[in-house]
């Protein structure tokens, strides 16, 4: 439930189609008419997007969350006419990333740094400008990628440039495009909703996360905003922006 953002997001996936005409269950309404309701909604999945659908639930205990996340990858995989491909690579979508800024980045220099960032998804990899002698750089710099079918995470190292010998690392942190992609792709055409909630990525003790990062539809586009601790440096944070591009767009 967090990862999908909250119970009016998981509603807005499995009654995204219910029929004209149909009415909900009310607050006052019997037993067998919740009931029936419940199973239409979630065993039968009568009013979720009929690409979504996970006709045969197995008898045993499984992760729904895995069997759902996979079924919504397999169905923009299998459905997607519009798939390009450079060489063996086959890519699903595009991914913008804006960079925003960076905060109490460590020095590498005498008194400062020159900080630029590399981030890298698959074989791509892609870079920010050199901002000079500046320890909380602005960048406001939007990068593009191409998202391959079997995608990672998402790699971003911190660099200081040096002119007479190698850069010099400045942290690193990975980004888990999962929460973003899957909440995308559940939902569809971003532009048919208002500005919402569709999804979560939790901070925990084995990611960068400043703070919990929601998944939003923002004036019909699927955005994310991510505030990064550096690691394996002494300080510093990072804050991007993510949004899914798909490949009809």
């Amino acid at each position: 439930m967090f990862e999908v953002g909250g119970n009016s997001s998981a509603n807005a996936i499995y009654e995204a189609f219910i029929p004209e005409g149909y009415t909900k269950p009310g607050p006052d309404a019997g037993h067998d008419e919740r009931a029936a309701f419940i199973r239409a909604k979630y065993e039968l999945q009568e009013f979720l997007k009929p690409s979504l659908r996970i006709v045969s639930l197995p008898s045993r205990a499984t992760s729904f969350q895995s069997r759902f996340s996979t079924k919504i990858m397999d169905s923009l995989r299998s459905n997607s006419s519009q798939k390009s491909q450079e060489g063996m690579v086959e890519f699903i979508g595009l991914l913008k990333v804006k960079v925003i800024k960076g905060t109490d980045l460590a020095i590498r220099d005498m008194m400062s740094s020159d900080p630029y960032v590399i981030l890298t998804l698959g074989q791509q990899t892609v870079q920010t400008t050199i901002i000079r002698s500046n320890l909380n750089p602005v960048w406001n710099e939007e990068l593009m990628l191409s998202v391959p079918q079997s995608f990672g995470a998402l790699k971003l190292r911190v660099f200081d440039h040096d002119t007479f010998s190698s850069d010099d690392i400045m942290g690193e942190a990975e980004v888990d495009l999962q929460p973003l992609i899957t909440s995308a792709i559940a939902f569809g055409d971003a532009g048919m909703f208002g500005n919402m909630q569709i999804g979560k990525w939790l901070k925990s003790h084995d990611n960068a996360l400043v703070n919990d990062s929601t998944v939003n539809i923002v004036d019909g586009k699927v955005k994310q905003e991510v505030s990064l601790k550096l690691q394996n440096v002494e300080c510093g944070e990072l804050e991007l922006e993510l949004e899914w591009m798909p490949l009809d767009q």
